[in-house]
C-alpha cells in the first residue's frame, strides 16, 4: 500500500507583521532588503549599544561573523538562534535577532514601498545586446540587397 505523505505534511506557517523565524533561510529572505536601520544591541538584558546603519550584506556562513562598524552591518543569520517579529506601531516593525543571552533589533528606517532600487545596468550586456541588434540589421540589409539584384 503507498502512503500519501501530502496528507500527513504540515503546512508551511504564514506568519504577517508577528511571529518568530527560526529557519535561516526565511531570516535571509526577510532581512535582505532592510536598508537602512536604527539598531539596538544587548548582552544579557543590560543595552550595549545604539546607532543607526545601512545593512549592506546578509549571508549564511558558519565561518564569518556578524559585524557592525562605521555605520556597515553586516548580518550573518548563523549568527542568531532565531528572529522575532514585532510590529510596536502600525508604521514600525522590529525585528530582533535573539542568540543566548544577546539581541540585535533593527528597526528600520526605509520603506520598500517608497524606495524602488533602480535596475542595475550592466554596460558588457548592453554593449553584446547592441552588437547583436547592429549584427542582425546589416544581415537583413545584405539579404535586401541580394534579393533586389538580377
Amino acid at each position: 500500500m503507498i502512503e500519501d505523505k501530502s496528507q500527513t505534511r504540515m503546512p508551511a506557517p504564514c506568519i504577517v507583521d508577528r511571529g518568530i523565524l527560526v529557519n535561516k533561510r526565511d531570516i535571509l529572505c526577510l532581512l535582505r532588503d532592510v536598508g537602512r536601520v536604527r539598531y539596538l544591541y544587548w548582552q544579557d538584558g543590560e543595552l550595549m549599544g545604539d546607532d543607526e546603519g545601512y545593512v549592506i550584506e546578509v549571508f549564511a556562513d558558519h565561518e564569518r561573523s556578524t559585524t557592525i562598524a562605521n555605520h556597515a552591518i553586516y548580518l550573518n543569520v548563523y549568527s542568531f538562534d532565531c528572529l522575532e517579529l514585532k510590529r510596536p506601531s502600525k508604521t514600525e516593525s522590529c525585528f530582533d535577532l535573539i542568540q543566548e543571552g544577546r539581541k540585535l533589533r533593527l528597526i528600520p528606517l526605509s520603506n520598500p514601498l517608497q524606495q524602488q532600487p533602480a535596475p542595475s545596468l550592466d554596460p558588457v550586456a548592453i554593449e553584446a545586446a547592441i552588437a547583436e541588434v547592429l549584427s542582425a540589421k546589416f544581415d537583413a540589409e545584405i539579404d535586401l540587397d541580394d534579393s533586389t539584384m538580377p
